[in-house]
């Protein structure tokens, strides 16, 4: 019997039966209807996704997908009474002193969101880079995401901060960074306001946090941003308020339905993800596939969506504390939403010290585009380089 605190090693395999199951379920898919000439603008296409539902049936390999994600250094260990699924992956004991990074995924993904970016963070003498920029990595699964455990009472990104601070303890890394995306970002962002001495510095890819502010002090610039946020609500904001609202209801429907959860899913990987120059996503259907097929492995679906409920009770005067740690923004351009000002960074960061605005990617850029994450969190991270 593993010792509670014992950090086990992980490398899942999927029962036959269940991936026959899926495809079952998918070759029986009842289609709706779908007028001429609407493509994605009313949600998913549903022409391009029956053809990439054929595809999922029968010709992506989730084997392949699988043993790639098992080549990673992955664990799992119990922390208050939860299952924590985790990459830990450390740097070669010939490179110089490794930097531990904590790096915080959110919706709709999981670790697979940093899969592609481990072994050059870890190893970047063997990537072209220097290995003087070498970091220590973990990148757990948030409780209710992948092969996490799905909580009991779903945890907000506050309390999924305070796991991630014990979690970092049970490794070893009294002090560290941290850099994170979607409701990552919170996450991490939480841990610089909660763990102030224990963050070395703190990256992130969204800058939509909500401060105290009086409208009147607002620079031009950033009232012109609120406004165009208020917009992408209205048109973009949808499946956010069915999460914070009535999460349950849509559940039913996403656990049961494969091509109903592809279609939630890769909708959204599709809408925030950069356009290569024909207008297809950045992210190949193998990427999003093996992002679907771990949360229906998984079953996660209706707790990932459930954390955006609990973030809602969150209090305004929590959420209005400025961060106080050197923090770097990379902000992508085909983000979520539009892309906040300087003069914004500034007003909820007092310690601001980077700001990028690279001319490619989007919301999944450690998928879409490795080396340019990388380079980001190298470029950043180098001056506050801790052990």
């Amino acid at each position: 019997m593993n010792a509670p605190d014992a950090i086990v090693p992980f490398a899942p395999r999927a029962e036959q039966a269940i991936l026959d199951e899926l495809r079952r379920r998918l070759l029986a898919t009842d289609w709706p209807d779908a007028p001429a000439g609407l493509g994605w603008s009313a949600g998913v296409d549903i022409a391009e996704l029956r053809d990439l539902v054929a595809y999922w049936a029968d010709g992506f390999d989730w084997r392949e997908a699988e043993e790639r994600l098992n080549r990673l250094p992955r664990f799992r260990t119990t922390i208050d009474g939860l299952g924590i699924h985790l990459v830990h992956a450390r740097a070669s004991a010939d490179s110089p002193p490794a930097m531990p990074l904590l790096l915080a995924h959110g919706w709709p993904d999981s670790f697979w969101r940093y899969s592609e970016v481990v072994p050059l963070l870890v190893d970047p003498g063997a990537h072209g880079g220097d290995p003087a920029d070498a970091f220590d990595v973990v990148a757990p699964d948030m409780p209710g995401y992948g092969y996490s455990d799905r909580p009991p009472e779903t945890l907000d990104e506050i309390e999924v901060a305070r796991l991630w601070a014990r979690l970092m303890d049970r490794l070893g890394y009294p002090r560290f960074a941290a850099a994170g995306g979607d409701i990552g970002s919170s996450v991490v962002r939480w841990l610089a306001l909660d763990y102030p001495e224990r963050i070395a510095a703190l990256h992130l890819t969204d800058a939509v946090f909500t401060v105290g502010f009086d409208r009147e002090t607002l620079t031009a610039e950033e009232r012109d941003w609120l406004e165009q946020l208020d917009r992408w609500e209205r048109e973009e904001g949808a499946y956010q308020a069915m999460h914070a609202t009535k999460p349950q209801t849509a559940a039913v429907g996403l656990t049961d339905s494969p091509a109903g959860l592809a279609a939630w899913i890769i909708e959204k990987l599709r809408a925030w993800s950069d356009r290569r120059p024909d207008g297809t996503s950045l992210l190949n259907r193998d990427a999003m596939l093996t992002d679907v097929t771990i949360y229906w492995l998984t079953g996660t679906i209706g707790s990932s969506m459930r954390m955006y409920r609990a973030n809602e009770a969150i209090p305004e005067t929590e959420r209005s504390r400025t961060i106080e740690v050197p923090t770097g923004y990379t902000l992508f351009p085909a983000d979520i939403e539009p892309p906040a000002p300087d003069a914004w960074l500034e007003r909820t960061t007092t310690d601001l010290a980077y700001v990028s605005r690279p001319g490619r990617a989007g919301h999944f850029a450690p998928i879409e585009d490795p080396e340019l994450y990388v380079t980001e969190l190298r470029e950043f991270f180098r001056p506050y380089r801790v052990t």
